[in-house]
């Protein structure tokens, strides 16, 4: 039997994704495309993904998922 984390969706927690589209972190600043992050939630079965970005430093924001291109698995 196969079973998904997340139903519904592509992405799931700790995948590491690329933003395709700029994003505004929960502090107001400007994640531009390209930058590299890792999902920290699922929200609403893949309505949105609460992802943690490296720069700027331990930046946060709520993205949507055609906004998000999967990288692969992140390895702590």
């Amino acid at each position: 039997m196969l079973r998904k984390d997340e139903p519904g969706t592509q992405f799931r927690e700790l995948d590491d994704v690329v933003v395709l589209a700029p994003v505004v972190s929960d502090d107001g600043d400007t994640i531009p495309v390209g930058r590299e992050g890792t999902i920290l939630g699922v929200w609403r079965e893949g309505e949105a993904f609460f992802v943690e970005f490296a720069e700027p430093e331990g930046a946060i924001a709520t993205v949507r998922p055609q906004d998000l291109r999967r990288l692969g698995r992140h390895a702590p």
